[in-house]
């Protein structure tokens, strides 16, 4: 499976902002999809994720009431909304994808996605 992410920008401190990705490939093995991000300096951090047949999100707790995660099996694409951005939301954003069936204890962590896009840059000013 292949991603493709877009979306990132520059955007001020309270302000929205919309991360897509698109899947090809072989799509018919999406188990999940989501996103991590990584901030310089930092380790790469788990921010959301969906499950492909059903819909069941998953958030870190960062992201929790400002981030909604959603997807679109038709166009195999799945969205991050971004609501309320502060600074330390700083980071390139990574779309990934599991191709695996997993346990559920692992989909908040880099061993459950197998596929990993280029990585879009979120700058939020102060």
């Amino acid at each position: 499976v292949q991603l493709q992410a877009s979306g990132g920008g520059l955007v001020q401190a309270g302000g929205s902002l919309r991360l897509s990705c698109a899947a090809s490939g072989r799509t018919f093995s999406l188990w999940r999809m989501g996103w991590f991000r990584q901030a310089q300096g930092k380790e790469r951090e788990f921010v959301a994720a969906i499950t492909w047949k059903g819909g069941h999100s998953y958030y870190a707790d960062s992201a929790k009431g400002r981030f909604t995660i959603s997807r679109d099996n038709a166009e195999n694409t799945v969205n991050l909304e971004m609501n309320s951005l502060r600074a330390e939301d700083t980071a390139v954003y990574y779309c990934v994808a599991g191709t695996v069936l997993t346990v559920e204890e692992l989909l908040t962590t880099p061993h459950a996605y197998d596929c990993w896009g280029m990585g879009t840059l979120v700058t939020v000013s102060s």
